[in-house]
């Protein structure tokens, strides 16, 4: 049976040859290599081109070998969903990094739950330090948000003068502004 290897970047300055490297390192075989490069692990697994092609290609009772958790995905539901799919198929899914764990098997699938749950854990602290800092500068009255591109005094001038007929263009040329930031500024006023 063939051992597939599959890797993933975020950015097109990144390669995957390091994560093809750690594998074979490790005493894997790869049989098969596929890699997305410039490719989020937001996107779902089966929408990314060379997974979604490995996936077409890898026959049931092969093996599947990634280097990290996160290559599947970032997205919890994907990942269960992935290697759920990858399971139905009989495929084995190891992953490097939890120690060549068959993500397939009961204890891997523990494994993977507890994981999950922890990384979810995480994401809910830090929005929940975010919520409470924002909070905090928002009573403390600092500004939040980007800053205005324009004064009040610039703004009521802008008025004025799209007022007196001239155009969004020849407005947002005179402040040095974007004309959609003219049109907010115009908008702000009718509403």
């Amino acid at each position: 049976m063939s051992v597939f290897g599959y890797g993933r970047v975020s950015t097109l300055q990144q390669t995957t040859e390091n994560q093809r490297l750690e594998l074979e390192s490790s005493g894997f075989v790869i049989d098969y290599w596929f890699s997305d490069t410039g490719v989020s692990g937001k996107t779902s697994a089966r929408q990314r081109p060379q997974f979604s092609a490995l996936l077409d290609k890898i026959r049931d009772g092969e093996t599947l070998v990634v280097s990290k958790l996160d290559r599947l995905g970032r997205d919890a539901i994907d990942v269960l969903s992935t290697v759920k799919y990858l399971a139905e198929r009989n495929i084995q899914v190891i992953v490097l990094q939890l120690g060549k764990t068959d993500l397939t098997s009961a204890a891997g699938k523990l494994l993977l739950t507890m994981l999950i749950a922890v990384a979810a854990m995480e994401r809910d602290l830090l929005i929940e330090r975010t919520q409470s800092g924002l909070a905090r500068a928002k009573a403390e009255g600092k500004q939040l948000g980007r800053p205005a591109k324009t004064t009040n005094i610039q703004r009521s001038e802008i008025i004025q003068k799209l007022n007196d007929g001239e155009s969004v263009s020849a407005v947002s040329r005179c402040y040095g502004v974007s004309r959609a930031n003219i049109i907010n500024i115009r908008n702000s006023v009718l509403n």
